[in-house]
């Protein structure tokens, strides 16, 4: 996937400013995996084993995590689509369907927990001060 879509379609835009950061799952942190996106990003990878080690079960600080996830998946089975295509349909369109301004707010409470982190001096964070 990485190799004949995701590089590809790097390709057509500027990603000298872009960072790409996954989570640590076995699959994603392959040797050659890693290599290849280094080889694209440079040390703007943030994952396991690359340049920025993102810390493991970190879910609080990441926004795939504590966000998109969950929105995609609620909107994607709100008409419980039964067959492939039906699924692959409603996900693509609740994708293209999110707004600049809904990742803005998205950056803004990461700040807002990356803030709470630095206070706390890495304590737990309480679930309720991060809705959103």
């Amino acid at each position: 996937m990485i190799t004949n879509f995701f590089i590809p379609e790097l390709n057509n835009h500027d990603v000298q400013e872009l960072w790409f950061q996954q989570d640590g799952t076995t699959c994603h942190t392959a040797r050659a995996t890693i290599d290849l996106l280094k080889d694209t990003f440079g040390d703007r990878l943030i994952s396991r084993f690359g340049p920025v080690n993102w810390p493991p079960r970190s879910c609080d600080l990441t926004p795939l995590d504590y966000f998109l996830w969950g929105y995609v998946k609620s909107l994607v089975y709100a008409d419980k689509p039964h067959m492939l295509d039906h699924l692959e349909d409603n996900i693509r369109r609740v994708i293209s369907d999110i707004r600049p301004q809904m990742l803005e707010k998205v950056i803004e409470n990461l700040t807002s927990r990356l803030d709470y982190i630095r206070a706390s001096r890495s304590s737990p964070m309480p679930e309720i001060i991060f809705k959103m």
